[in-house]
Formats: C-alpha cells, sequence, structure tokens
C-alpha cells in the first residue's frame, strides 16, 4: 500500500467579489430597503421630459384662452410658474411625505427620486436639511407659484411684490442646497454624488442652477418695476403738489384746499 499517494482535492473555489449593497455615495451610507429602479434611465427621463411637456403645453392653450391679451413675456412666465409649481408641489411634495420610504419606492416619482439621488444620495437618508427645505418649497413655493400665475393674468397689484418673495425663496433655497453639499464635500471630505461627472455636473450643478438664474432674472424684474413704479408716484405727487391740487392736512374738521 502506498501510503504516499496523493487524493485527488476538490479545486478551489473561486473567490466571490462582494456587491455593493446600493450604487450610492459616500459608500457604505445606510439606504433602508433600497430596491434597484426597474426603469432605465433614458425611460426616466423620457417621462420626466413628457410631463414637463403636457403642463407647458396645456398652460399655454390655456393661458391663450383666458388671456389673449397677455403679453409674450408674461406668458412665458405663466409657464415657469406653473412648471415650477408643480414641481415644487406634487414632485417634491412626494419627497417631503414619502420620505422614510424612497429606497423602497418603485412608483414613477421615486424612480425619479433615486436616480437623481445618484447625485446627492441624502435625499435617500432623510437628511434633515433636504427634508426642511423641500418642505418648505412644496407647502409655500408651490401653492403661491399657482396664485402668481392668477396675478399675471388678472394685473393684480400683488403680482410684483409676491412675484419677489417666491422667487428669493427658490434663490435662497437653492445657494443653501449648494452650499451644505459642497462644504460637506470640502470641509468634511464627505460627498454625497457618485464620482462621475455625469451625476455631478447634469443632474447637481444644471438642474439646480435654472431654479437660480430664472428666479434671480424674475426678482430683479420685481426688483425693477417696483422702483420704477414709486418713482413714477413720487414725480407724480410732486407734481400736484406744485399745482396745487395735493390736498393739506384737514384743520379743525375742514380740508383747507391750496
Amino acid at each position: 500500500m502506498n501510503f504516499f499517494k496523493r487524493t485527488a482535492q476538490p479545486p478551489p473555489e473561486p473567490v466571490k467579489v462582494l456587491q455593493p449593497l446600493h450604487p450610492f455615495y459616500p459608500a457604505g451610507v445606510e439606504i433602508a430597503n433600497f430596491v434597484a429602479n426597474d426603469k432605465t434611465v433614458a425611460q426616466l427621463l423620457a417621462v420626466f421630459a413628457a410631463g414637463c411637456a403636457v403642463i407647458l403645453g396645456a398652460t399655454w392653450l390655456l393661458t391663450g384662452r383666458l388671456a389673449p391679451r397677455l403679453k409674450t413675456m408674461d406668458k412665458v412666465i405663466v409657464l415657469w410658474f406653473c412648471l415650477t409649481g408643480s414641481i415644487h408641489l406634487f414632485f417634491e411634495g412626494y419627497f417631503a411625505y414619502n420620505h422614510t420610504q424612497m429606497g423602497g419606492a418603485q412608483d414613477i416619482f421615486g424612480q425619479l427620486w433615486k436616480e437623481y439621488s445618484l447625485s446627492d444620495s441624502r435625499y435617500l437618508t432623510s437628511d434633515p436639511f433636504v427634508l426642511c427645505m423641500e418642505s418648505i418649497t412644496a407647502i409655500f413655493w408651490g401653492p403661491l407659484s399657482f396664485l402668481m400665475i392668477y396675478f399675471i393674468i388678472t394685473s393684480h397689484p400683488m403680482r410684483y411684490p409676491l412675484q419677489a418673495i417666491v422667487s428669493l425663496g427658490q434663490v435662497y433655497g437653492d445657494v443653501l442646497y449648494y452650499a451644505t453639499s459642497l462644504f460637506d464635500h470640502y470641509y468634511k471630505e464627505l460627498s454625497y454624488c457618485r464620482p462621475e461627472a455625469y451625476y455631478f455636473w447634469f443632474y447637481f450643478v444644471f438642474m439646480n442652477f435654472i431654479w437660480i438664474v430664472i428666479p434671480g432674472s424674475l426678482l430683479a424684474d420685481s426688483v425693477i418695476t417696483t422702483t420704477r413704479a414709486f418713482k413714477a408716484l413720487n414725480r407724480m405727487s410732486k407734481t400736484l403738489q406744485g399745482n396745487g391740487v395735493a390736498k393739506k392736512p384737514k384743520q379743525n374738521g375742514h380740508v383747507k384746499r391750496a
């Protein structure tokens, strides 16, 4: 008997490469009940673009019927407030209401948020700042955007004050959104965005920068228009006073005229 005969050894098992539980950054961040999207990026972007197109098209037609004499620029501003109001109230409102369930959400809004969260995973972790910012946006800037449409169509005197308030709120929220994320990135070395440039420059920078450029322009328009109105009022008051038309203060219950 040959005691030195080697017995057959089973082949070594292949080394298993552990796959990450999810694709979001920072690596290892806990996302409760995560379920991967079952729709492709192209499908999600197409649905989002189609939704925006329907909102803009319907708004343009309704505005033409309700206010046919409205200036073209005012119609464009109506389109903006209808689109941004819809996004604030329904899309961002969806997040604010479902923030604890975002990881496993498989409806169209949930999958859109998970796709966007590749550029900012705070949306999947109930981050306090993002939750508070989006809640304020949905509760205030959403409904007020629709009120702005009514003010524009009816030439309401509150149009420009409200336009300034809503636009300033949008710019302020967006600046804080950028600032908190970049502060964590540069000072805490904590990145919420995947390293691919597409997610940072298109999702995080471009998609949010829209809410700085357009509201910033509307805010400037409100300030300029309000300033001109007060200048015209001051000139009118001085002219009336110079012509002796303006009434002087009451004395002994009678109005003394010049």
